[in-house]
């Protein structure tokens, strides 16, 4: 794999782990309200709040699971294009069905990494 993907990857990985942070660590915080667009009276409802931090366990998963395809297995490039495709599936759902903008925030980079992989 080349370094170009493997370091497009890692940004990937960074960018799932910061959405896990917000949505598991700082749930009701400010900065996740702004990014989310939710009110933060609706992010400290116990309910809402589960949710959040179950969704943000899938993305810390997913960020572990670039990290192993581009830098640990031996099959790194076929696993790397599944978890860049699902990247860019869920912010193509999350375009259709929140705001377009999520197509751009969470889609773009893993469009290029998986750019570069079937490329370089």
């Amino acid at each position: 794999m080349h370094i170009i993907s493997q370091v497009l990857i890692a940004l990937v990985s960074l960018l799932f782990l910061y959405i896990m942070y917000l949505e598991t660590i700082v749930t009701s915080s400010a900065k996740t309200s702004k990014v989310f667009n939710i009110p933060q009276d609706v992010l400290r409802e116990k309910h809402f709040t589960t949710l959040m931090k179950n969704q943000g366990v899938y993305n810390g998963l997913i960020a572990l699971a670039l990290l192993y395809s581009a830098f640990c297995s031996e099959n790194g490039k076929e696993l790397s294009c599944i978890l860049l495709v699902y990247c860019i599936l869920v912010a193509t759902y999350g375009a259709l069905t929140s705001s377009w903008k999520i197509l751009i925030k969470q889609g773009f980079l893993p469009f290029l990494a998986l750019l570069s992989l079937l490329i370089l």
